[in-house]
């Protein structure tokens, strides 16, 4: 679907009615009428547009109030589709989409290890390509292509200001894949694309304020208030992973000290469980050992004691970040997610033990912190997500 029909669509089909399909149906249009307070014939008005655009399907009659069955209303879910990528920092993955987030299809490319911008967007190009043209959408329209980044983003522009993981900046991805494409693009930073994906595909219900944070090569957070992202005054907000923990902690790549992506990360727990393997007796019987935080994991798993105490402690620092995080935001709930939490059974006790320990007020210390029930498609439907909020709430 190319962008101007995209904007026609927007102005045209009234998100109040779309969003109250979505969230009611099966509803009749009457009722929309009732809970909006539209009159009828408006109503009647913008569902026949939401029909004619393929938006909007009827079914089977519904029940009876004393006169004739009305005739209900559903999202058609199939008549357009979106591709949700996620970009870096080692690979990148796509997938497509319908409207309810049901995924068709998947793809995934390595990135090799020495990027320049336009090596980077030449395999993002590919990527999107190659999914389109394999995706079993029956004939359905691409309504548009959101994309996960790591790193800074300047959303307005979709520019990618500062990518730390390939070392890159300025990457224009919006202006190159909307020149290749000729569609609507969205780009937001991963975190916050997966917030925004698990506020509206996680099954968190209608809660008015969420933060989800995203722990794996980087640490950062996305904060969805009544449904939508918050940004902040230069686009940095949910930027927990430099939150200072220890001043006098080991450098992060940020340049600062004892940030909390400095302990929290699978690097950093692999570097400390390294540095007490090398201290203790069984490293002298193998040198050779190299630890990651997936082993690290393992070795928990297996019984190690040791390296149970270092997911642990893990825990203890990630707990002390959400804490500071929920004395500033006060969200309702707090979802967490990435690789790292692969190892919630030994994080999520830890985590909350030290918020219970640390908040100010009972309730503060019984906030909702959970583990993503998305898995690893978080952030990739976190980028389906921003073309759904511009179609389902952008007018």
């Amino acid at each position: 679907m190319q962008r101007g029909t995209f904007q026609l669509m927007k102005s045209v089909n009234k998100s109040i009615i779309l969003n109250k399909i979505r969230t009611a149906e099966p509803i009749s249009r009457a009722q929309i009428a009732k809970d909006t307070k539209l009159t009828p014939p408006t109503v009647s008005s913008i569902v026949k547009e939401l029909m004619e655009q393929g938006l909007v399907i009827e079914s089977d009659s519904g029940q009876s109030m004393g006169g004739r069955r009305p005739t209900m209303l559903h999202i058609n879910k199939t008549t357009f589709y979106i591709i949700g990528v996620d970009a870096g920092p080692d690979k990148i993955d796509a997938i497509v989409a319908d409207l309810s987030g049901s995924v068709l299809t998947r793809s995934s490319s390595q990135l090799e290890a020495s990027l320049t911008n336009e090596t980077f967007l030449t395999h993002l190009k590919k990527c999107i390509r190659s999914i389109m043209e394999e995706a079993p959408t029956n004939g359905a329209e691409i309504l548009g292509i959101g994309v996960a980044m790591h790193g800074m983003v300047d959303v307005e522009t979709g520019t990618s200001l500062f990518a730390p993981n390939l070392g890159l900046t300025n990457i224009p991805i919006k202006e190159e894949l909307e020149k290749e494409f000729n569609v609507v693009i969205k780009v937001e930073n991963d975190a916050r694309a997966m917030a925004l994906g698990e506020a509206w595909f996680g099954g968190h219900g209608e809660i008015d304020s969420m933060v989800a944070v995203n722990l794996g090569r980087g640490v950062g957070a996305g904060i969805v208030v009544e449904g939508k992202l918050y940004h902040g005054a230069q686009d940095i907000a949910g930027e927990i992973g430099h939150m200072t923990i220890d001043m006098n902690g080991k450098q992060c790549e940020c340049g600062n000290r004892g940030c909390l992506q400095t302990f929290a990360t699978g690097s950093a727990i692999a570097a400390r469980a390294q540095e007490l393997l090398q201290a203790s007796e069984a490293f002298k019987k193998d040198e050779a050992v190299k630890l990651t935080g997936e082993s690290v994991y393992a070795l928990a798993k297996a019984g190690n004691k040791m390296y149970e105490e270092i997911l642990v402690e893990t825990g203890g620092y990630i707990g002390v970040g959400l804490t500071n995080l929920i004395h500033l935001v006060n969200p309702k709930k707090v979802v967490l997610g990435g690789g790292v939490m692969n190892s919630a059974e030994f994080l999520l006790p830890s985590i909350q033990k030290t918020i219970d320990q640390r908040a100010l007020t009972p309730d503060a210390k019984h906030t909702d912190v959970v583990v993503t029930s998305l898995g690893e498609d978080a952030t990739l439907l976190g980028a389906v997500s921003l073309l759904l909020v511009e179609l389902f709430e952008g007018v």
